[in-house]
């Protein structure tokens, strides 16, 4: 079986060393680079925007998994994506058309992705799947890192990864929020294919990470095929 695509989160990074954090990350194996976009409205906390996102593209070669928590989404899609998003996530609540504003970031040449929040239905995309390269579901409610992981959210996992069988498509379900080496595995057995991890990768420091990473990738066993990563 194909390990999980771990994607470190940077809101778990040092900010005063975030280069030095990119690279680190890389170097002990990650396979994306997970950025939480908050705009301190859409959720409680406010933190990076496309300068710091353009600034660390030169850095790694690893693709950039944009989060945007941000409303309105629309308006921002060309800035991330020029800044080096190589693949964007929106919330259904974040703007008004969904399938219009999916439609838009591939049109931009990044993968699109819809992401739930705890109370966000799977229903949301039933009728869109062919518009959608990944499925991000919260394990916490958004908005700070830190909280405790959700299990009752593995339940949502396992639906959206059994709709995106029934209709033949190769989307990739993520996990992010709370994910730890203790319930990696559980996240996997549910369908997830991607595993977002802040303080579970950068805890330790940099000597840890690698190790830290290999815990998170372990959680393959019985779990479903990665897939491929996006291209820039």
């Amino acid at each position: 079986m194909s390990r999980p695509i771990i994607a470190p989160s940077i809101l778990s990074a040092d900010f005063a060393r975030l280069g030095e954090e990119a690279r680190a990350i890389e170097a002990a194996g990650a396979d994306w680079l997970h950025v939480d976009v908050m705009d301190g409205s859409f959720v409680p906390n406010i933190t990076i925007g496309p300068p710091v996102i353009k600034a660390l593209r030169p850095l790694v070669s690893i693709p950039f998994d944009v989060h945007l928590m941000i409303a309105p989404a629309d308006p921002h899609l060309e800035a991330f994506r020029a800044a080096g998003a190589d693949l964007i996530s929106i919330h259904p609540e974040s703007g008004p058309h969904l399938n219009r504003s999916l439609k838009r970031i591939r049109e931009l040449g990044a993968k699109a992705g819809v992401v739930f929040n705890p109370s966000t239905p799977v229903e949301t995309v039933e009728f869109m799947l062919e518009d959608i390269d990944l499925l991000l579901v919260m394990s916490v409610n958004p908005g700070f890192g830190g909280q405790s992981f959700m299990g009752s959210q593995l339940a949502k996992v396992e639906r959206l990864r059994t709709m995106v069988e029934r209709a033949g498509l190769d989307i990739i379900v993520e996990v992010d929020g709370g994910v730890t080496a203790d319930n990696a595995r559980r996240c996997v057995d549910a369908g997830a294919t991607a595993l977002v991890a802040g303080t579970a990768v950068f805890k330790g420091g940099p000597e840890a990470y690698a190790r830290n990473i290999e815990a998170l990738k372990d959680a393959r066993l019985h779990g479903a095929a990665a897939g491929p990563a996006p291209a820039s």
